[in-house]
């Protein structure tokens, strides 16, 4: 051939001169990014995190986001063209928009992921690091576990759905804010929000129960990591086919410090202002006007209906737990692991 390249079966032979080299074809990836992320990390790092997939044995290219579902239509486009893998680099409304555009394909390639933003709740649950280098070596190591994912209405999230008050800071600070002070962004709007913090009638309904009643707020996670906080949901697991559901009950601004400083302990649950129960379907519904909260980004307003999708997903995790110490969210050791649980991507 004349570039010096021809394909064998699974194997690459490699022609320079008159000597031939069998190499494995390297993986496809599709890094989707969205620049602004991380006080602007990924544009600083862009090119070094290239050249570190590169030599991890990954083909590297890249879609850099200009808007609002942008990442969502990059995804959906990878997955077509039949990527190997997907990185999503930013923060956990990037993440959100790139497991929408890849949870409506019938086959889905692994999912790596490029921790950049402000909170990265769902990375921090994977027990994945900020720092680049070391999430990008993960991503080339290629093990993966099984998540789950939520589909809220119409739309999807990995980590978080919710709404009331506070569960609005989120999406309330505006990009440029949080591309300058970062974490302090969400405790400037939160102190501003605080003297309208105000509770909504909700009715919820189960496959197991039915209530009623005042709420500040309500979250149905999917992982242990909301907000910063890493022990508000801390019997949810990503691979148990269930939603993890918090509710606050009516209460003044000294019980809500109360609670919040409970939940920094995991202590939360027990508090009589606080409803807590696992589910695989939940319909929530209010006369009030109360907006929702996926993965951090808006998600519309009630009424909605959230449904479990089990294992729809494989994410490329700290496996060995090198980088993270101590394994978060009920994960274990390769050694630990249910078998089959934990895979390699295939060569």
């Amino acid at each position: 051939m004349s570039n010096g390249h021809e394909r064998k079966g699974e194997e690459l032979l490699v022609r320079i001169g008159s000597h031939t080299s069998r190499q494995k074809p390297k993986k496809r990836a599709r890094l989707i990014y969205n620049p602004t992320s991380g006080r602007e990390e990924m544009k600083r790092r862009l090119s070094d995190i290239l050249v570190r997939l590169e030599q991890g044995g990954l083909e590297t290219s890249c879609h850099a986001t200009i808007g609002a579902g942008d990442a969502t239509l990059a995804a959906a486009e990878a997955v077509d063209r039949g990527f190997d893998l997907i990185i999503a680099a930013g923060g956990d409304g990037t993440l959100n928009e790139v497991i929408t555009g890849m949870a409506v394909k019938e086959k889905r390639p692994p999912l790596g992921i490029l921790p950049l933003g402000t909170t990265n709740d769902f990375a921090r649950a994977m027990g994945i690091p900020r720092q680049w280098d070391q999430a990008c070596d993960i991503i080339v190591q290629q093990q993966t576990r099984p998540v789950d994912i939520g589909r809220m209405n119409d739309r999807f999230f990995i980590n978080i759905a919710g709404g009331g008050s506070m569960t609005e800071l989120t999406y309330e600070v505006p990009s440029k804010l949080k591309t300058m002070l970062g974490q302090l962004a969400y405790y400037m709007k939160g102190v501003e929000k605080l003297p309208r913090f105000r509770p909504i009638h909700l009715t919820i309904r189960t496959d197991e129960r039915e209530m009623e009643g005042e709420f500040m707020l309500f979250l149905i996670a999917n992982s242990n990591s909301i907000g910063g906080f890493e022990k508000l949901a801390p019997q949810a697991r990503m691979d148990d086919g269930l939603f993890d559901v918090l509710l606050l009950k009516r209460c003044n601004l000294a019980d809500f410090v109360r609670v919040t400083t409970a939940a920094l302990r995991g202590e939360h649950t027990a508090d009589s202002h606080v409803v807590y129960f696992q589910t695989r379907h939940i319909e929530v519904m209010s006369d009030d006007y109360t907006q929702l909260n996926l993965d951090g980004e808006y998600g519309g307003t009630l009424p909605c209906r959230c449904t479990i999708l089990p294992s729809h997903l494989q994410v490329i995790h700290d496996a060995e737990g090198i980088y993270c110490g101590k394994l978060k969210n009920g994960a274990k050791p390769i050694d630990e692991e249910t078998e089959g649980s934990t895979n390699t991507i295939e060569e």
